[in-house]
C-alpha cells in the first residue's frame, strides 16, 4: 500500500518547481492530484505527464488572487475525483527589493499572491476537506508552503519575510480554530533554506545586485555557504517533507513547522 493511496490532492503553484515535484511524488504515492497554475501550457504538460502513467491528474488555471478561480478548481477536483483530502498551498512569488526600494503595487502583488492567495485557497477547500476529513483515519491535510525568511529575518526581502512570517503564524492560528470546531483537518507548514528553483536564482541575482555587482555565481556560492549541509535544496528535498506531512503518517501533527533547510537556521 502506497502512503496517499485514495487520497485526493490539490496543489496550488504546482506548474514546475517544488509544486511540480510534489504533483509527481504524490502520484507516485497513490494519490490524485489537480495542477493549478497560471503557467497554463507547463501545467498541461506537467499534467498530461502525470496522466500519462495512467494516474489521476488534471490542471486547471489557478490564479490563486481570485476567488473564482479557487472555487472552480476545488469544485472541478471534486467533481473529477469524488473529494478533496489535501490542499497544499504552494504558490508563492519573490520580490528581492529593499523596503524602500519597493513601492506600494510591488508589495500589493507580492502580498496577493503569498498571503491573500493562502487565505482563500484555505477558506474555500475547507469544506471538502471536512467533509473527507470525517472519514479518514487522520483527517484531512493542508501544507503551506512558508520559508525560512517565515522564521528569521531577511537581509534581502523584509516584505517577502513579512508574508511568510504572515503563513507561519497564519498556519498554527488555522490548525487551532479547525480543533476548536471539531474539524478532521491538520494544519502544518514547510519551511525552505534556498532551493535550486527559479526562485531560487532570483535570490542569487537580488544579493549580486545587492553586492553592487552581476556576479550571480558568485551570490550563489554565498548562499551555499550559509547551508552547513554543504549543498543548497533541491525541490525533491521539500516535496518530499510536503508529502510526509500530508501523509498519515504525520496524523500527530497539527499547527507545526517543517524545517528543511540544510542547517542555515542551526546557526
Amino acid at each position: 500500500m502506497n502512503r496517499l493511496d485514495g487520497k485526493v490532492a490539490l496543489i496550488s503553484g504546482a506548474a514546475r518547481g517544488i509544486g511540480a515535484e510534489t504533483a509527481r511524488l504524490m502520484v507516485e504515492a497513490g494519490a490524485r492530484v489537480a495542477i493549478g497554475d497560471v503557467l497554463d501550457e507547463q501545467g498541461r504538460e506537467t499534467a498530461a505527464a502525470l496522466a500519462g502513467g495512467n494516474a489521476g491528474a488534471l490542471y486547471r488555471r489557478l490564479d490563486v488572487t481570485r476567488e473564482e478561480d479557487w472555487s472552480a478548481a476545488i469544485a472541478e477536483t471534486v467533481a473529477r475525483f469524488g473529494g478533496l483530502d489535501i490542499l497544499v498551498n504552494n504558490a508563492g512569488m519573490f520580490l528581492g527589493k529593499g523596503i524602500e526600494e519597493a513601492n506600494l503595487a510591488e508589495w500589493h502583488r507580492l502580498a496577493g499572491v503569498n498571503l491573500t492567495g493562502v487565505f482563500l485557497g484555505t477558506k474555500l477547500a475547507l469544506p471538502a476537506l471536512r467533509a473527507r476529513g470525517e472519514h479518514s483515519p487522520h483527517g484531512s491535510a493542508i501544507v503551506n508552503l512558508a520559508s525560512v525568511a517565515g522564521l528569521v529575518g531577511s537581509q534581502l526581502d523584509p516584505l517577502y519575510s513579512m508574508t511568510k512570517g504572515g503563513v507561519t503564524l497564519f498556519t498554527k492560528s488555522v490548525a487551532l480554530e479547525c480543533a476548536r470546531k471539531g474539524y478532521r483537518i491538520r494544519v502544518n507548514s514547510i519551511h525552505p533554506g534556498v532551493i535550486d528553483t527559479d526562485m531560487g536564482a532570483q535570490t542569487f541575482a537580488a544579493r549580486a545586485r545587492y553586492a553592487g555587482t552581476n556576479d550571480v555565481e558568485a551570490a550563489r556560492q554565498r548562499a551555499l555557504s550559509t547551508h552547513p549541509i554543504g549543498r543548497l535544496g533541491t525541490p525533491t528535498d521539500i516535496a518530499k517533507g510536503i508529502v510526509f506531512l500530508a501523509s498519515d503518517d504525520a496524523g500527530f501533527m497539527t499547527g507545526a513547522g517543517l524545517v528543511v533547510d540544510g542547517g542555515l537556521t542551526a546557526q
